[in-house]
């Protein structure tokens, strides 16, 4: 079978990434789930998926980075391309649609791991996201975190409520992705995506030129070191609302996370920064269904009441839960009241409840929780 077959079976069947590895057959993660390709179709014996080898993944990645505007003469002599056999970015194909690949090295021969990419642009009404989601994107200033483990829907999440903004508010919203994943149509908001790599060199140089930009909302892909942190505050602190992702478990866990980033003698500063600049921290969590077809979301939320920012301010993170707990008439929610609000909905099973709780010792009795759950 082609591999734009294989795309498009992928697709057909829901997979949310697809996996070519020299010397193993086409691999699917299908609900969360890794899945040969071979058990999710009718071939007989004959028609099974070969191994792949070296040739077939070279003809493949020429193919996609032909169809793609990263090219390996272009990319800087410090990339991970040059450096660690490993490349990312993102294509799109006919009739397969829109991909983010990642190209790298194993110990068999090279690899590739393909994300499909929805064409349509998520809605937070498809999402199914809290209500309190769509009014962060009102604020004119201030710092939004989506969190969660890798694959957990961050970026999908963070492309609806950019869609919401553009559909609800007139300005102009500066994106740095890596790779561009969602490609977004100006509507009552002029949106330029730039691509790290392509565009400009790293989040840090893209964050600093686009403070003179003149972006009312600044979209930075990830958080991942102290200068795009910094840089991240000081727009959020003058006049910008920033939209990021982080990769930790837990709303609360988000900020010690930033914090740390940070020298000693600076960090009681940044936290007076973050308690002034923060505006929410969701957290999300991907769970199996309970019909057994696909997943649904479970949420952690953090909303900087002045309750918050006073245990931010103070360094007394351990105390935040609390604050969650209690905090239901402004969004917040820890993830054991959102798990349970799904099992009460018959979205989750009680195992998945269970499983995923952070205190399972508080839902022994799941079919009368109290109510601190």
């Amino acid at each position: 079978m082609a591999w734009q077959n294989i795309l498009r079976l992928a697709r057909s069947v829901g997979a949310s990434d697809v996996h070519f590895s020299t010397g193993e057959p086409p691999w699917l993660r299908v609900d969360g789930k890794m899945q040969r390709l071979d058990a999710l179709t009718t071939a007989s014996p004959s028609q099974s998926f070969q191994p792949l080898q070296t040739a077939d993944l070279a003809s493949l990645l020429t193919t996609l980075l032909s169809a793609s505007t990263t090219c390996l003469s272009s990319l800087p002599p410090h990339s991970d391309a040059v450096t660690h056999n490993n490349l990312d970015f993102a294509t799109a194909l006919p009739e397969v649609g829109r991909l983010r690949v990642n190209a790298f090295a194993q110990a068999r021969g090279p690899a590739l791991a393909l994300r499909l990419i929805s064409e349509a642009t998520p809605t937070l009404d498809k999402l199914e996201a809290p209500s309190c989601v769509a009014s962060w994107g009102e604020h004119m200033h201030g710092l939004i975190l989506i969190t969660g483990p890798t694959g957990s829907g961050k970026s999908t999440l963070l492309a609806a409520l950019l869609h919401h903004i553009n559909q609800h508010r007139q300005g102009h919203v500066l994106t740095l992705e890596d790779p561009i994943e969602f490609v977004h149509t100006s509507h009552q908001c002029l949106i330029q995506q730039r691509e790290i790599g392509r565009d400009t060199p790293d989040f840090e140089s893209g964050l600093r030129a686009g403070l003179r930009e003149d972006p009312d909302v600044i979209l930075v892909g990830e958080m991942r070191d102290t200068a795009t942190i910094r840089l991240a505050l000081t727009a959020a602190e003058t006049g910008h609302l920033v939209l990021s992702t982080l990769h930790t478990a837990s709303a609360p866990q988000a900020i010690d996370r930033l914090v740390d980033a940070f020298p000693a003698g600076e960090k009681e500063g940044v936290r007076a920064l973050f308690s002034e600049s923060l505006i929410a921290v969701l957290a999300q969590t991907l769970c199996p269904h309970l019909s057994g077809l696909g997943r649904v979301a479970a949420h952690e939320i953090m909303v900087a009441t002045p309750a918050v920012r006073h245990l931010i301010r103070e360094g007394k993170g351990n105390q935040l839960y609390s604050q969650l707990q209690t905090g239901q008439a402004v969004g917040m929610q820890t993830l054991d009241q959102s798990l349970f609000r799904l099992f009460e909905c018959e979205k989750i099973s009680r195992q998945t409840l269970q499983h995923l709780s952070k205190y399972p010792q508080n839902l022994n009795l799941v079919d009368n929780p109290p109510s601190s759950l």
